[in-house]
């Protein structure tokens, strides 16, 4: 007590929220507009988590469930962890409002929320792709926010938030439920690129807000001192002195305050509180210096207390707490929380921040606190759930080798049953660094770091990893199983090819009893695609080898993928064994796995690549199909609809195929998922038009192309050649294709190649090179002998016609191009039938000139149809001259059909479904779209019907086809 009676210890904590009233109302404000997304940021110490823990009671959100979870600085193995804390005790407010609601995707959270498990929907079947089930997690958490009604979701700490928390955040604001808020807190600081920008790009609809917390000022300070103080008013200068002290940070306030009161240095003078001399204050600078003159104050029971919940540094029950104390007694715990050091919520005991945490922690001596994390390591053993994320800390920094190893291990095996590859990475990661291991307990670990890795989206340079393991004698089986993991890791990174083919050729050998992985090997070597430097005879060989293993594989959808693989293979090749392998894979059981998926899906590229473009089509939708059962906004499910795009161009099926493209690029990752997309939209524009700058763009695809998926090549450089060669730029176009020709000869791609046969040969006679272009056709027509190539005769007749023409053989030329354009047709590729038959035309007129007049006619009805725009202005001008007379055209048309101010059909459908109360997310899953393809068809439709918000579709929508005009 003072001399007057006024306490000198007390509370540390303000009961108000001071100087922060203007931040609160943008808080609440942008909460209650649901969708909305609010980033809370600042320094440490600078009240984030108090704004928002103020927030939960503001009149202004009652009726909104808040939610909070909050991210570790020591991780558990445990995926989305803030996210499950956040819905854990959930379960009655979803018996009561929506569990109905949930379809049975969101059964996959089953092992996430055991806590749900009475309301959840009964677990799926395994997808086989640790992708897809984290795309199914995704849904199935959102359906849940969904199903919740009002919420706001508040992630605290994000700057420590886990790989796939940060995954989660991001889809979920890519088309959020229509009434759920999320709040996010992080220290700007200390936050990495990846947490800025989830919260940087949410749909166009959803509230954003972003408050950044400032330091307080004198006056804030003051109001601040006065509430922690129970004070009417405190000196000027005491102000004054605490805000520069304090740097205006609230928690470095609270902390010096506690100190002075400790000390016993305020002094209430003349109805305020005062400071004494600068001299005898004497108080710190930093925050740090202030919580550990508070701890030295204390008894020793207490300082045992704090220095135990230091080294913790999570709140524990104070059993634990107690057990890991050296010397700590309850009295001393009383002390500790009585000094607000230490603070109790929920039954469990830590210290109030983690800064104060940390302080401690740094101060102890290097051996009391090895000491304390070892009994840290003890105490938290006795707990229910044992966090073996924490244990393996408290463990590793105790000097415990061994069991941090084995505890670590543990973790690691923990998070990847739960598809936490990340943290399983880093705890692996880990110990191979660190650890002193046994030569094949190091190997073993290195596998299992090899596997996460394969899963893990940024993974650093493991060679030396590697290199470690691999310098020790290890059983042969081992070795192998560890040089094959090499050869993939580098394949997925893009390291050291060279290293990478021996690795794997190194390995297979030596698989004998682990034949899905010695398939997985053989394959890489024998797939055409890849760039192995191996001959053509003997990839087929390991084709061969990998089909072989398949009565060896016992897993079903294994075998599948193994198919699909060498389906793929001998289809680029024209090996016409493909027949049996696509029975298999059509016979194989019914299951929704990615790898049946990835079956079909294989057999259709492979199948479209060589001519075989009805099979491609149906392979295609079969694992479109299967693809969107796992998940509609997954990747095989939009690696499918990329192929349908490109079968559909092969096909000549280009109506409203421009359009498509957008779609389809918006749900796809990066440059190699996005390649056969890209690959449609600019051959669609050399067809359209040739813009400048085609050239570059045919490049940039073709290079993505190179390194494993060279079946696209000959598509790209038929592209190239056609305006190359009516430009008179022959000679330049063929230089800068000749390496990619010479890449898909080199890997025996005939049946894949010949497509672009007919334009090399027509620029190289271009050229002047008519004796190179004979030369060339022979070296097809022999190569492809014997081979299943359904675009082969077309391709050649084509090119003989081509040659016959540049002869001076008119009637050969036009028979030629005449039987080429009929086979054309039956593949069906109406667009190298249409060129055929101008050709024929050409070659015709005069010799025959009804029938050039009837080609040329046909050609330009393709042309047309197609919307080949450029083709179809030369055929225009080449019958004018001719004096024939065409179709006549309709009005030209350039870029996606117009709808003035009435909704598109496809606006209209995602006006309607999100009137019907779906959500973006919802209705991209309906259409095989992506969210951020709905979030702009409905932009457009609510500034066509003159809305802001959805609120009043349903109405608007109702009044007819004319409300929709704007």
């Amino acid at each position: 007590m003072s001399a007057d009676g006024r306490s000198v210890v007390g509370r540390v904590v303000s009961p108000l929220l001071v100087g922060r009233d203007e931040e609160m109302a943008r808080l609440v404000g942008a909460v209650a507009r649901a969708p909305a997304v609010v980033v809370v940021t600042g320094e440490a110490g600078i009240g984030k988590t108090r704004l928002v823990a103020e927030m939960a009671g503001r009149p202004e959100l009652r009726g909104r469930r808040v939610l909070t979870g909050t991210c570790r600085r020591i991780r558990e193995p445990f995926p989305l962890g803030p996210i499950v804390e956040a819905l854990r005790d959930t379960a009655a407010a979803l018996g009561e409002e929506g569990a109905g609601a949930l379809s049975r995707v969101a059964g996959a959270l089953r092992p996430l929320l055991p806590e749900l498990e009475d309301v959840l929907p009964p677990a799926p079947q395994p997808l086989g792709d640790r992708l897809a089930e984290r795309h199914r997690i995704f849904r199935g958490l959102a359906q849940v926010f969904a199903a919740l009604g009002p919420t706001v979701l508040v992630v605290e700490d994000a700057h420590w938030a886990d790989e796939q928390t940060l995954e989660f955040l991001d889809y979920l604001l890519a088309g959020p439920p229509p009434a759920l808020s999320v709040v996010v807190t992080y220290r700007g600081e200390d936050a990495g690129p990846d947490v800025r920008l989830v919260t940087a790009r949410p749909a166009a609809e959803v509230t954003r807000e972003r408050i950044e917390l400032a330091p307080l000022d004198v006056a804030r300070t003051r109001e601040l001192t006065q509430a922690i103080l129970d004070a009417d008013r405190i000196t000027d200068e005491l102000a004054a002195y605490l805000c520069e002290r304090a740097s205006g940070v609230p928690l470095a306030v609270q902390e010096l305050l506690a100190l002075l009161r400790q000390r016993g240095t305020l002094a209430w003078r003349r109805g305020r509180w005062a400071r004494r001399t600068v001299a005898e204050l004497d108080v710190p600078v930093r925050v740090r210096d202030s919580v550990l003159e508070r701890v030295a104050r204390l008894s020793d029971g207490a300082r045992a207390v704090a220095e135990a919940a230091a080294v913790l540094m999570t709140a524990v029950p104070q059993a634990v707490l107690l057990d890991a104390a050296r010397g700590g007694t309850a009295d001393g715990l009383d002390e500790a929380v009585e000094s607000g050091l230490i603070g109790e919520r929920g039954g469990d005991f830590g210290f109030r921040h983690v800064l104060a945490a940390q302080a401690v922690s740094e101060e102890i001596p290097t051996a009391r606190r090895r000491d304390l994390h070892g009994r840290a390591a003890d105490a938290v053993r006795h707990l229910d759930r044992v966090p073996l994320g924490v244990l393996a800390h408290h463990l590793r920094e105790s000097g415990r080798v061994a069991e941090w190893v084995d505890v670590a291990v543990r973790a690691a095996e923990r998070a990847t049953e739960l598809r936490d590859d990340a943290e399983a990475f880093r705890l692996l990661d880990g110990v191979l660094r660190d650890a002193d291991l046994e030569p094949v307990r190091r190997a073993e670990l290195t596998v299992l770091l090899a596997k996460a890795a394969f899963e893990t989206l940024r993974v650093p340079d493991l060679r030396t990893v590697f290199a470690r393991a691999l310098a020790a004698d290890l059983p042969r089986r081992l070795r192998a199983e560890l040089r094959l993991r090499l050869g993939l890791y580098l394949d997925s990174v893009g390291l050291d090819p060279d290293e990478k083919w021996v690795s794997v050729r190194e390995s297979v050998e030596h698989l004998d009893q682990r034949a899905g992985l010695a398939a997985w090997g053989m394959l890489a070597l024998g797939m055409p695609t890849e760039p192995t430097g191996l001959p053509v005879a003997e990839r087929r060989g390991w084709v061969d080898r990998a089909i072989a293993t398949l009565p060896n594989i016992e897993e079903p959808a294994q075998r599948q993928f193994v198919l699909g693989k060498a389906s793929m293979a001998r289809l680029l090749t024209g090996d016409p064994r493909w027949t049996d392998l696509r029975d298999r894979i059509r016979g194989g059981p019914a299951e929704i796995d990615s790898r049946r998926a990835n079956a079909f899906y294989s057999l259709g590229i492979g199948a479209g690549f060589a001519g075989h473009h009805e099979v491609a089509r149906d392979s295609l939708r079969t694992a479109l199909e299967i693809g969107t059962e796992m998940d509609p906004t997954g990747g095989i499910a939009y690696r499918s609809r990329a192929g349908l795009l490109l079968v559909s161009y092969l096909r000549g099926e280009w109506d409203g195929l421009a359009d498509a493209v957008p779609e389809v690029l918006d749900g796809l990752r990066d440059r190699t998922e996005s390649m056969f997309a890209e690959a449609v939209a600019v051959c669609l524009d050399v067809a359209a038009d040739n813009p400048p700058g085609i050239v570059d763009r045919l490049r940039a695809v073709a290079e993505v192309a190179v390194p494993g998926d060279a079946m696209l090549l000959a598509v790209i450089v038929d592209a190239w050649l056609r305006p190359a060669v009516a430009g008179g730029a022959a000679a330049e176009a063929l230089a800068d294709t000749a390496a990619y020709v010479d890449l898909w000869e080199t890997r025996g791609m005939w049946a894949a190649g010949v497509r672009a046969v007919p334009s090399l040969v027509e620029a190289l006679i271009a050229d002047g090179r008519t004796d190179d272009a004979r030369a060339l056709t022979e070296r097809y027509t022999d190569r492809l002998a014997g081979l299943d190539a359904p675009m082969a005769q077309c391709a050649l007749t084509y090119a003989r016609g081509l040659l016959a023409a540049a002869d001076g053989g008119g009637s050969r030329a036009g028979a030629a191009y005449a039987a080429a354009a009929e086979g054309y047709e039956r593949l069906p590729a109406p667009y190298e039938a249409a060129r055929a038959r101008e050709h024929a035309a050409g070659a015709l007129r005069g010799v025959d000139a009804p029938a050039a007049s009837a080609f040329l006619a046909r050609a330009a009805t393709a042309f047309e149809r197609l919307g080949a725009t450029r083709d179809l202005d030369r055929v225009a001008r080449t019958a004018r001259r001719r004096g024939i007379e065409l179709a006549p055209r309709p009005a030209p048309r350039r870029g996606p059909r117009g709808y003035g101010g009435a909704l598109s059909p496809r606006e209209r459908e995602v006006a309607e479904l999100a009137a019907s109360g779906l959500t973006n997310r919802d209705i991209a899953s309906r259409l095989y779209v992506s969210p951020k393809t709905v979030e702009k068809h409905l932009a457009s439709a609510l500034r066509k019907l003159g809305l802001r918000t959805r609120a009043g579709l349903a109405a608007r929508l109702a009044e007819g086809p004319g409300a929709a005009t704007g």
